[in-house]
């Protein structure tokens, strides 16, 4: 065979692979389908205008029907059954533009997946596009520069254990499946974000792909105002389809563990709880939670996380483990991504979850004995509390250098159920209704990255100054609020 003729078949075989990738359904030409528009609409998306789309991209595109589309679309939490009308899984940025335009053309319901852990269900909708990054996963670690690149669709886990072997970290979430993209920017709380702030604040660019389809690039020198906004209001302007992060020197190894008190003395173990943590060094976080026993005793628990030079921690945890009589005291030294990965099975996709929750600037008797009160009267087992420590280095950035709100929070409260069947949906959901309830007076904003559905319509007030600067930027890039499910600014 000559070189022209092997050249030849060459390129007819990649056509044919070519054609094998994209929708099985276009062998036989694919059918108009039913889909919703932005504003909820009936619409109809031709079948050859998707083949058009699959055929641009590098990544799949996937309709009901096809071979991975039932997996490409469920999310973590599995309240959210969604079927989308179609699901673009970009490779590129290249591919993530031509989806944007498709969504925008249509005028599609848009919801953007990266790590799909949206606890509203956000990450998915019915009868629109999903704009899946989730396949672009790449994490490059420049130590020298102390500099990490993350691609939209990293997950926590692939940050954490790039830097890992450089002696570098930078604030990551403490769900280590969860995504880089969503955690940063919504704000971004962490295990060491008392020390070097949020995952937002360590943020030295975005690229992100606009409502008009273009990529661009925001940092303090290059679109600064979108950038102000990326950093807590940023799922409202685009899809983002890399990061970078400042990193930051930190043994790989940290002093951490969890200290277990039976629930009966709840209230003991919340009051020095408050009093400790309130003047714990920037180096110490520590997060409180109740759950029950395998004997189905309720707990109390507090988990530590040291992150400094461990001979001063164990000097700092040591009033700490004094307290009290406890059932369990793991703290040991332990890889810090060990650590991060600790809270993955307790939390992991496939389950239903459901949660209230808001900011508390200090931990007072009257919030204590509310929070103790609603555990009790809850039904055994139905909720659980979860308080994380903030404070430090997120509170000593000014607020208004950011779009992120509650700078003044000293702690993140949330109650939380969680369950395998549908049947018990409408039960659980009214028992954490009814054990918000006391608790809701004593705290003030929420975070935008656990957010309940009733929190929606109070997303303004929660930005608070923030919610007019965010609006005029919104008019500007985003005026037909394409990207809306998310804690949305209304471009009015």
């Amino acid at each position: 065979m000559n070189r022209r003729n092997f050249m030849g078949s060459v390129l007819a075989a990649t056509a044919v692979l070519q054609a094998r990738r994209l929708m099985p359904a276009f062998a036989a030409g694919l059918p108009d389908i039913p889909a919703r528009s932005l504003t909820g609409g009936a619409t109809t998306l031709r079948g050859a205008d998707i083949k058009d789309l699959a055929a641009s991209m590098r990544g799949q595109v996937l309709v009901a029907g096809d071979a991975g589309y039932d997996a490409a679309r469920r999310v973590w939490n599995a309240v959210y059954d969604k079927r989308p009308a179609l699901i673009a899984r970009c490779a590129s940025p290249s591919d993530v533009m031509r989806a944007v335009d498709f969504a925008r053309g249509h005028r599609l319901l848009t919801a953007v997946r990266a790590g799909g852990h949206s606890q509203a269900g956000k990450s998915t909708c019915t009868g629109g596009i999903v704009i899946d990054v989730s396949p672009m996963q790449s994490v490059r670690v420049d130590p020298r520069s102390r500099i990490a690149r993350v691609e939209g669709g990293a997950l926590l886990q692939h940050l954490d254990r790039e830097s890992r072997p450089f002696g570098l970290v930078t604030t990551t979430g403490t769900v280590s499946h969860t995504g880089a993209a969503g955690l940063t920017l919504g704000g971004g709380l962490g295990r060491v974000g008392r020390r070097f702030g949020l995952a937002c604040d360590n943020l030295r660019s975005v690229d992100l792909v606009t409502a008009g389809g273009k990529l661009i690039t925001a940092s303090q020198a290059q679109n600064p105002d979108l950038f102000w906004a990326l950093r807590g209001a940023g799922a409202n302007f685009g899809v983002a389809t890399s990061f970078e992060y400042q990193l930051h020197p930190m043994n790989p190894t940290v002093l951490a563990g969890i200290l277990v008190w039976p629930f009966a003395v709840a209230r003991q173990v919340l009051t020095f709880y408050a009093e400790f943590s309130a003047s714990a060094p920037d180096e110490l976080n520590l997060d409180l939670f109740s759950f029950n026993g395998g004997d189905g005793a309720a707990m109390i628990g507090i988990e530590a996380c040291w992150s400094a030079d461990p001979a001063r921690g164990q000097r700092v945890l040591k009033p700490l483990r004094a307290f009290g009589r406890t059932t369990e005291d793991s703290i040991r030294a332990i890889p810090y991504t060990e650590l991060q990965s600790s809270d993955d099975e307790s939390a992991r996709g496939g389950m239903r979850y459901h949660n209230k929750s808001g900011f508390l600037t200090e931990l007072t008797p009257r919030a204590i004995d509310a929070l103790v009160g609603s555990v009790e009267a809850a039904p055994p087992g139905k909720v659980a509390l979860f308080i994380q420590q903030a404070g430090g280095a997120i509170g000593r950035v000014r607020p208004d250098d950011s779009a992120f709100p509650n700078r003044d929070a000293r702690y993140w409260l949330m109650l939380v159920s969680s369950w395998w069947k549908a049947e018990e949906d409408a039960g659980r959901l009214a028992a954490l209704r009814a054990a918000w309830r006391p608790i809701e007076p004593h705290t003030r904003g929420f975070y935008v990255n656990s957010m309940s559905e009733d929190q929606y319509q109070r997303v303004a007030a929660n930005y608070g100054s923030h919610y007019a600067r965010l609006v005029q930027l919104k008019k500007k890039l985003d005026p037909g609020n394409q990207f809306r499910l998310n804690a949305n600014v209304v471009p009015g």
